[in-house]
């Protein structure tokens, strides 16, 4: 008689119902399988059969916050300090379009994401029915890819591919939408341990000529320039962007998205350029004769208007991962399409083994011009006023920290202060919303931060109008213990409004005024937390010493009382060009 294996006779049995397990026990088993250690969300009735399989494991963590956006936004946050694909759980109709921001938000900045929404059941869709809406219509414009499941033997596949896509060539969100009849249908469990896709497949390596000729041109350059983006920090690539700058004696500046990928206590580095850029980065970006752009996109708020920018002549090297970003705003001579850690390493191969460049005297005199440029101190403010400055604050809380908190930001004056005086020397320590700016992200970005990285100092830089967008997450602080200190320049007006209004809008604050705020340090009194109140410079120190020292291990909100009147200079009008700078208010 002939003997059968034992796995030969498992697969000739037909499947039993032991066998099979539920498409909510599926989406459970995948995020185990995928390394996933938290889940932002918050329950509805389309994803209670997953709600009920988490209760059932233990291999993650589910944080509860108290708003679909929120989730969105600590994921989004807990991937971009940590290389990891955040993931963020809502349920169907309002749970999903209160998501829709924080999508929006990691698309534009490129982060990877898998948000799983919940659905009306199958038989439901298109009925008007009870939380129902069209996820993968609403979501299709700020998402790298959607889907929806209709048959529970697709689940498993469906979300490897998420994964796959989220973190792969240019990362970003993708959803998987699950009809609630899914959550429920039995199959097989089995997860995909590769995944090919004849449709997505990203190019990584760069082409080797291409890089020669990169090589050439940056050998021969009298007035070269490095100007880097978020890419090299989602690639990792910023130990390649130090090498290669220092291997080369380059100048360099990062933009918003790119702060911390090249040491900003270097003297190479020139600052953030752009709409609030230093003078030396931008003057320096307009005026070079060899541009070398990696990861990034030469979008407006960095190059101003592009017929202003192509008015000097340049040769630029350009250096992403995804093709539709080359040549998009500005046309470039030597595109290089691949990941900026597979370019970057081959590139720094062909610079070691080529002949040294000829032309030092050209760089030394190049070098002098941008130190010319320096002496215009761009950054300069009033020490001496009464006032609280918030440039003051912001330079007293890196010297607190030592530089080496992870900060998140909100978005208007307070993210250019932030950017401008906190110097980062690490990448994935500068947490923003760049691309779609969003208000509100600070909070819940600090929250994914420190679920990333317990034990590290993180610091919220907000304002009286973003943190109020997202307050309700000091009570998902509470639960958790999570401990970020706030710090509030409150200057009671929507800052950055107020400052346009002021220069382009003959001083017409129209609904800029912030006339109804709490009491800041009651309220956050009244989630458990400590709040301070400080209104004089001599206080802000001692006041930013204790909360990093004394009271590390709780969540201070420290509500700093500012100038109104201090506006953010460096900056570039709309329309016009790097060159033409408001240094400040005596420029207007």
């Amino acid at each position: 008689m002939q003997s059968v294996s034992a796995e030969t006779a498992a697969a000739s049995r037909p499947e039993t119902q032991t066998d099979q397990v539920t498409g909510a026990e599926i989406v459970v088993r995948c995020l185990e399988e995928e390394g996933v250690e938290h889940v932002f969300g918050y329950p509805g009735g389309a994803v209670l059969y997953i709600y009920d399989a988490i209760f059932k494991q233990d291999k993650f963590q589910h944080i509860l916050v108290r708003h679909e956006q929120a989730a969105v936004h600590a994921a989004d946050a807990y991937s971009r300090s940590s290389q990891k694909t955040g993931v963020a759980l809502v349920t169907s109709g309002p749970g999903v379009t209160n998501a829709v921001t924080g999508i929006a938000t990691a698309y534009m900045d490129s982060v990877p994401l898998v948000i799983i929404s919940g659905q009306v059941p199958t038989h439901a869709i298109g009925q008007d029915a009870f939380q129902e809406c069209d996820t993968v219509g609403i979501t299709r414009p700020c998402v790298k890819h959607n889907f929806l499941v209709k048959d529970v033997r697709d689940l498993a596949s469906t979300i490897a591919k998420a994964f796959f896509i989220a973190r792969s060539g240019r990362p970003g969100p993708v959803l998987v939408d699950i009809p609630k009849d899914i959550t429920i249908a039995r199959c097989k469990f089995d997860y995909p341990r590769q995944v090919a896709m004849r449709s997505y497949s990203p190019v990584l390596k760069g082409h080797v000529g291409q890089i020669k000729k990169a090589v050439q041109l940056l050998a021969a350059a009298e007035r070269p320039m490095v100007y880097t983006g978020g890419g090299v920090i989602l690639s990792d690539s910023s130990d390649l962007l130090n090498r290669l700058v220092n291997l080369l004696g380059y100048p360099c500046t990062n933009t918003l998205m790119g702060l911390g990928g090249f040491k900003a206590s270097d003297p190479k580095f020139l600052g953030m350029p752009g709409m609030h850029g230093t003078y030396e980065a931008n003057m320096a970006m307009q005026d070079c004769d060899v541009l070398l752009a990696i990861g990034a996109r030469f979008d407006d708020r960095v190059i101003g208007n592009p017929k202003h920018f192509g008015q000097n002549q340049r040769k630029i090297i350009h250096i992403d991962v995804d093709p539709s970003s080359i040549s998009k705003r500005v046309k470039v001579d030597v595109p290089i399409v691949g990941d900026v850690k597979e370019v970057m390493t081959e590139l720094l191969a062909q610079l070691e083994a080529a002949p040294p460049r000829t032309n030092a005297a050209a760089l030394k005199a190049w070098w002098e011009r941008i130190n010319d440029w320096r002496k215009r101190d761009c950054l300069k403010y009033d020490r001496a006023s009464r006032l609280i400055k918030p440039q003051y604050v912001v330079e007293t809380l890196w010297k607190i920290t030592g530089g080496d908190a992870f900060v998140t930001s909100d978005v208007g004056q307070h993210q250019m202060w932030a950017a401008q005086y906190y110097k980062f020397d690490q990448p994935r320590r500068w947490i923003n919303s760049g691309g779609l700016g969003t208000m509100g992200v600070g909070l819940p970005y600090a929250m994914g931060v420190q679920m990333a990285n317990p034990g590290a100092q993180v610091a919220v830089i907000t304002g009286e109008a973003s943190i109020q967008m997202c307050i309700q997450e000091l009570s998902t602080c509470t639960q958790y213990k999570l401990t970020p200190k706030i710090v509030n320049l409150n200057n009671r007006y929507l800052g950055m409004v107020r400052q346009w209004q002021q220069i382009d809008y003959g001083s017409r604050y129209s609904h800029s005024y912030m006339d109804a705020l709490p009491d800041f340090v009651r309220l956050a009194e009244s989630y458990g937390h400590v709040g301070m109140r400080i209104d004089k410079p001599a206080d802000v120190e001692p006041a930013l010493r204790e909360a990093f020292t004394t009271l590390r291990d709780r969540l201070v909100f420290l509500d700093i009382i500012t100038d109104q009147t201090e506006n953010v200079w460096p900056m570039v009008k709309a329309g016009k060009g790097l060159t033409e700078m408001l240094l400040g208010s005596e420029d207007l």
